[in-house]
């Protein structure tokens, strides 16, 4: 099968995914929160960013790479977390990683996924970061932060947006429990799914929050649905300060939309400032991403590296992320979509489908270099 002619679009990735993987673990993926709207905020807003292309330009070769924190990439995008990524399918965050090292890209591993540090430790190469959710303990989180940098993941992302479970009602009404339920539900719906239960069986593992695990008590575990929910914290700037000072390695904060937040962040040592709202899946009634972008681009300066995502489905997206302010990308669901669909040959295919389409629109505006498409934004009057 030719993936080009047959999926040509992250959308066809979301609904070979949606056929192929339980209907529980599609709707923790795809969902967001309350009634979704802050999906429809991210992609109205992004559509709403036009480019104004220029012509007789020749021949152009579109220039795609990147340095972020120091260390150069071959495209200006990358894999961000997503928690449970190896219940989408088995073993995708080895794949990703694989494959973030083969396009060199960065790999970012959730601290909610299914593989601990150590499994994905001998795939991630120099491109391993790392997502932290903040943690109720000082000690609890020194005994952690040493353990990520001996795994060999080099930056660490805390995520500041989650300070609370949000509703998501599709996943609620899903019935997902972590690992899975052995109820009848659970069962029928695995059983329709059997690529997905056969993978599962090779790895020989069931879908459980592994790092999380190594630091909740055996007993009244099993009344408990959700590992990171017993040993959750609620960040504030205190804790930013101390996790600062504890880790010497780059600091990523994700999550961020004020851009008085931002330049405060930056003010505390901050490496790099990630602008997100957790694609809708928190809190629906903020501004759209795309939006607050820019706002934040003036409270820090030119020198701070900033970091888009929620709602990229295009690799025109990407390209008006760069324009209005960011320096790099991470590309979240569509990455699980890809995994989902087609394992590491639908991993590879998605950054086929991201890079070709830049370098295609670039060439439309007769553009090379990716630090230049502010030149080229259309501007509304």
């Amino acid at each position: 099968m030719d993936l080009d002619l047959s999926h040509p679009s992250i959308e066809d990735l979301r609904q070979a995914a949606r056929r192929r993987i339980p209907k529980f673990a599609f709707e923790y993926l795809d969902s967001a929160t309350g009634r979704e709207l802050g999906l429809k905020t991210n992609r109205d807003a992004l559509d709403a960013i036009g480019f104004m292309p220029s012509v007789l330009c020749g021949r152009t070769k579109a220039d795609l790479q990147t340095t972020l924190l120091g260390q150069k990439y071959d495209l200006p995008f990358g894999i961000a977390p997503i928690g449970m990524s190896g219940m989408m399918w088995a073993g995708a965050e080895r794949m990703l990683a694989q494959a973030a090292v083969a396009h060199n890209i960065p790999f970012s591993l959730s601290s909610v996924a299914v593989a601990s540090p150590e499994d994905v430790a001998p795939h991630i190469g120099n491109n391993g970061w790392f997502q932290h959710y903040p943690v109720k303990s000082a000690e609890l989180r020194r005994t952690m932060l040493p353990r990520i940098k001996a795994a060999g993941f080099h930056t660490l992302i805390i995520t500041v947006d989650v300070p609370e479970e949000s509703r998501r009602e599709r996943q609620r009404r899903a019935n997902l429990t972590v690992p899975p339920k052995a109820d009848l539900r659970t069962i029928v719906e695995m059983a329709q799914c059997p690529s997905w239960c056969l993978a599962h069986l090779r790895e020989g593992i069931m879908p459980r929050m592994r790092f999380f695990d190594d630091y909740v008590p055996q007993r009244g575990r099993e009344s408990f649905t959700h590992a990171g929910a017993l040993i959750r914290g609620i960040p504030d700037w205190q804790y930013l300060q101390e996790l600062r000072q504890e880790w010497d390695g780059h600091l990523v904060v994700k999550g961020v939309l004020r851009p008085e937040d931002a330049a405060r962040m930056a003010a505390e040592g901050v490496d790099c400032i990630w602008v997100s709202n957790h694609s809708g899946r928190q809190f629906e009634a903020g501004p759209a991403v795309i939006e607050q972008l820019p706002k934040i681009r003036e409270a820090v300066g030119p020198d701070v590296p900033l970091i888009y995502d929620s709602g990229v489905a295009w690799g025109m997206d990407i390209m008006r992320a760069l324009a209005k302010g960011a320096d790099f990308v991470m590309v979240g669901r569509a990455f699980q979509f890809s995994v989902a669909a087609f394992g590491a040959r639908g991993i590879d295919h998605l950054i086929h489908i991201l890079k070709a389409d830049i370098e295609a629109n670039m060439s439309q505006l007769g553009v090379e270099n990716i630090n230049r498409l502010a030149e080229y934004l259309l501007l509304n009057d």
